[in-house]
């Protein structure tokens, strides 16, 4: 049996807050701002770390920079529900790139895929040579965002 780790004290949640605003932050920038030594405080982010707090670093892209100013919502829509049917979708949907969400869903559609795209050309050519092609998919419902109001990766905490 295993044991449960601790809450999360306050301490913690301003290291994964600050972190989620900067994740390349330095320990001894981040330990300033929480006020603990560097070496507790990096103590601290490893433990974070192992605990799967923290589960990777990355670097978050502007869209419209790189060129993919659209978004799009799809609905999808499978023949059927089994597992084997789930397994390929999320398989065969994990290959592309330009889908950048997929969720599965209760409800009338069993998935939502967040799609960014650079125009309405490339749109059509997602819908056409990839949403559509993906297996079981029987039907899409696209709809396309006017703009962002809100879009973060932090987590309350």
């Amino acid at each position: 049996m295993t044991t449960p780790s601790p809450p999360l004290d306050e301490r913690d949640r301003a290291i994964l807050r600050l972190l989620q605003q900067d994740g390349r932050l330095a320990n001894m920038d981040l330990a300033l701002q929480i006020n603990l030594s560097p070496s507790a405080c990096l103590r601290r982010v490893k433990l974070l770390e192992e605990r799967g707090l923290i589960s990777r670093y990355v670097m978050l892209l502007d869209e419209k920079a790189a060129g993919l100013a659209g978004t799009a919502f799809v609905l999808v829509t499978l023949d059927q529900q089994g597992r084997a049917a789930l397994d390929a979708f999320e398989a065969a949907i994990q290959q592309h790139p330009e889908v950048t969400e997929c969720c599965l869903l209760a409800g009338a559609a069993d998935y939502m895929v967040r799609v960014a795209y650079a125009d309405s050309a490339d749109f059509e050519r997602i819908h056409t040579e990839i949403l559509t092609q993906l297996p079981g998919v029987v039907r899409v419902q696209s709809t396309l965002a006017l703009r962002t109001v809100k879009k973060t990766t932090a987590l309350p905490v």
